[in-house]
């Protein structure tokens, strides 16, 4: 449909809107409906057109038009609600001079009706209506039913369209519910309390991300939107609720991808008296426990590959997964800073001055490592320079005992055994500061007052972070974030 076509069709109905203000209010809001389409259809879909007519159902539905056949004194009109699509039928005899009014309505109007539930000739389930209300007039022309939106953009743009069109888009939005409502129960079952913490930060910490800033003007004073709740959970942990999680927003100033959107929605969590392996436990039995809920398999497929989550899921060293991309690579060299810059030279991989080994390994696994984790695998011995919150191992300091989670190639969790030490935790906040000064504006800042809270003494604890809608893409079999996200950011319209 051209822009031409679409405006004159917008100021026909503005006409009729105009016609119907000066009977009255064209917007009641006085119909309550008793029942839905999918639950008539559960209930009643398989029943006889002789006990139909027998019992005599009298039901309300109400909804969007989505389609309107007229056949001269009898129409047949396809309602849609939020659990699906029901037909009702229209006779000029029966519903009197509202059958003339109703020929002048458009499909995306949204329409109530009072009938008895019969079956046609043909043997659908519909609604035999003896009163019929118009209780919205829309303004603008539904695309093409069968076509839906074919623009990928504009369907993100006009999100409202596209879930009134597609019914695969309204399935995903109902899925996410599902995987949010899953893991709060299944939490809410091991003992964790679901808490809520600052979205409005005056230091931005537990990740290394750039941030949003704002100013608060009664305070005078710059704040910045939160890129992760972490260290105020873990502040909790140190008062005393040794279980706690959170799901809500993180923001943070990025770039725009198909795994990535500036306001994403994480689940973090912390456990007192647990480490790193355990909360390795908690990912892999949420991730079966989606797959079982979800899908009811756990040979999950996505963009045409199938992973196995039956299997415990595999764990590898952040170094035994970069020896075996890099056959080439020196395995005795792996921590000679020296060596690794010759190495990320012939990657082309760029690096700062200021970067040591264990950054330098990082980047070589993400450039040739990550995407060989195609089946679920948790890649764990993350480098302390890499890790300034989590707890260093005790046999070998260079490393930490943090893990990442990733399935297709995919990062989907991290998590690692706390930092509890608030003396290295200062000295580490301090290398980051350095690195900031150093033009890094992903460092995180030193948190005076995090410091302190350590101070006070916070249990051993393992913790985790997982990407909310990265899961309901996995889980969904969507492409990309744009397709998980209700209202993902994009540039404003030219």
């Amino acid at each position: 449909m051209t822009e031409i076509d679409e405006n004159h069709l917008i100021a026909e109905r503005r006409l009729k809107l105009a016609k119907l203000r000066e009977r009255g209010n064209p917007f009641p809001n006085d119909f309550r409906r008793n029942a839905l389409a999918g639950e008539l259809l559960a209930t009643y879909g398989t029943r006889s057109a002789e006990s139909l007519e027998a019992d005599a159902v009298a039901v309300k539905v109400a909804g969007r038009m989505l389609a309107k056949r007229v056949m001269g004194k009898v129409s047949f009109v396809k309602v849609d609600d939020v659990s699906g699509a029901i037909q009702i039928f229209l006779q000029q005899q029966t519903i009197g001079e509202v059958y003339d009014d109703f020929k002048s309505w458009d499909v995306g109007d949204v329409v109530g009706a009072e009938g008895i539930l019969f079956r046609t000739k043909t043997g659908e389930l519909s609604v035999r209506v003896s009163r019929l209300y118009l209780l919205t007039k829309s303004l603008r022309p539904l695309p093409d039913k069968w076509h839906g939106i074919a623009d990928t953009e504009l369907r993100y743009r006009r999100r409202y369209v596209d879930l009134i069109m597609n019914e695969q888009s309204r399935q995903v939005f109902k899925t996410r519910s599902r995987i949010v409502r899953y893991i709060r129960d299944y939490l809410d079952t091991q003992g964790f309390l679901e808490v809520e913490t600052p979205m409005l930060q005056t230091i931005p910490g537990g990740a290394a991300a750039r941030p949003f800033k704002t100013h608060h003007n009664a305070l005078n004073m710059d704040m910045y939107l939160r890129i992760a709740p972490e260290l105020y959970l873990k502040r909790l942990t140190v008062g005393g609720f040794e279980r706690v999680y959170e799901i809500n927003r993180n923001f943070r100033n990025e770039g725009l991808s198909t795994q990535h959107n500036p306001e994403f929605t994480m689940l973090e969590l912390y456990q007192a008296y647990a480490d790193y392996q355990d909360i390795m436990q908690i990912v892999e039995r949420l991730f079966q426990g989606i797959a079982d809920t979800i899908t009811g398999s756990r040979q999950v497929p996505y963009q045409g590959l199938l992973f196995d989550m039956e299997q415990s899921f595999a764990r590898l060293s952040i170094e035994e997964i970069i020896i075996a991309s890099n056959p080439d690579l020196d395995p005795m060299s792996l921590r000679d800073l020296a060596y690794l810059r010759r190495f990320c030279d012939a990657l082309k991989i760029p690096f700062k001055a200021h970067d040591g080994a264990g950054k330098l390994q990082i980047e070589i696994f993400e450039k040739t490592g990550e995407h060989t984790l195609v089946q679920p695998t948790f890649a764990y011995a993350y480098p302390a320079e890499v890790s300034p919150l989590a707890r260093r191992n005790d046999k070998d300091p260079f490393i930490t005992d943090r893990f990442e989670f990733f399935v297709g190639g995919r990062e989907f969790a991290n998590g690692f055994s706390e930092l509890n030490d608030a003396e290295d935790q200062a000295q580490r906040f301090r290398e980051q500061a350095e690195r900031k000064t150093s033009g890094d504006e992903e460092a995180m800042y030193y948190d005076a007052d995090y410091v302190r809270a350590l101070e006070y003494g916070m249990p051993p604890a393992g913790g985790l972070g997982v990407g909310i809608d990265r899961l309901v893409m996995l889980f969904t079999n969507s492409p990309s974030i744009r397709d998980v996200l209700l209202f993902p950011h994009m540039r404003p319209e030219a």
